[in-house]
């Protein structure tokens, strides 16, 4: 995946969903990021950052693996809150799906960047 673009980023109404869900998974682990996922037949998966001295997962890689381990083969897209165009979990999902992309907002929801396909 590409460097965020900047600016202004439209919300279609599924990846609004995903803000919800990415923002839940937020306040619910208390942490400053998180992610949501759809995958490719439309199911979603929100995760928070798991930190313990023996695993480090950023937000969007435990929904990532949480829909991989569900059985998703594809992913449509993610919505990173307040997450940064290094996370690791953005190699998987390209890895997984080249045409997914991604939407960078704050922790409102708010849209500040997107990557990936358009």
């Amino acid at each position: 995946m590409t460097a965020p673009q900047s600016g202004p980023t439209e919300l279609t109404d599924e990846d609004g969903k995903l803000v919800v869900l990415a923002r839940g998974a937020l306040a619910r682990a208390e942490t400053a990021t998180a992610a949501a996922v759809r995958d490719g037949d439309g199911r979603t998966y929100a995760g928070a950052p798991v930190t313990t001295a023996t695993l480090t997962l950023s937000g969007l890689q435990v929904a990532v693996a949480s829909a991989l381990s569900s059985g998703a083969r594809a992913f449509e897209a993610a919505v990173l809150v307040n997450g940064a165009a290094d996370d690791p979990g953005l190699a998987t999902l390209a890895e997984i799906s080249s045409e997914a992309y991604a939407v960078f907002t704050d922790t409102a929801g708010r849209p500040t960047g997107r990557t990936g396909a358009v």
